[in-house]
């Protein structure tokens, strides 16, 4: 075969296709853009997860040092006031610019944390946002007593 004869021969092979690879790369693609989106924007979700847990964590301890200081000068009881318990939680929340739940029981503040994560590539097929939530609990305490798990 001489090169032009063989030049011919790929030409025409590769005419042949009549777009049937075109169509399977295009679909491919597709897929892979999907999976590293999925990756990409589950980390960053996951990023955000974590980080809210700690903002949900410190404003619930930030919260659990409003204490009734009435009642733990006179009789050592140590319990929460929920109106500053529930101011200092706010205060916290607002000063780092989370926003958030504050609820006070009995002698626990809880905290919930809300936040919104732009996607980088799952927008490509119509997942502009993912919502990450974290939260956090605390109470008071006196002294330190131990590891708690």
């Amino acid at each position: 075969m001489t090169p032009t004869r063989r030049s011919h021969c790929w030409r025409r092979w590769w005419r042949a296709d009549e777009g049937r690879v075109s169509a399977f790369v295009v679909v491919i693609l597709v897929g892979v853009l999907a999976l590293a989106g999925l990756c990409l924007d589950g980390g960053l979700a996951l990023a955000a997860k974590v980080r809210v847990t700690g903002e949900a964590e410190a404003a619930s301890r930030a919260g659990a040092q409003g204490i009734d200081l009435a009642a733990y000068r006179s009789h050592g009881d140590l319990r929460l006031n929920p109106a500053e318990a529930d101011r200092l939680a706010q205060t916290y929340l607002a000063r780092i610019g989370a926003t958030g739940t504050v609820r006070i029981t009995a002698d626990t503040v809880t905290v919930t944390v809300t936040t919104r994560v732009r996607t980088q590539l799952l927008g490509l097929i119509g997942i502009n946002d993912l919502d990450a939530h974290g939260s956090g609990s605390a109470h008071p305490r006196r002294g330190i007593t131990g590891i708690e798990p």
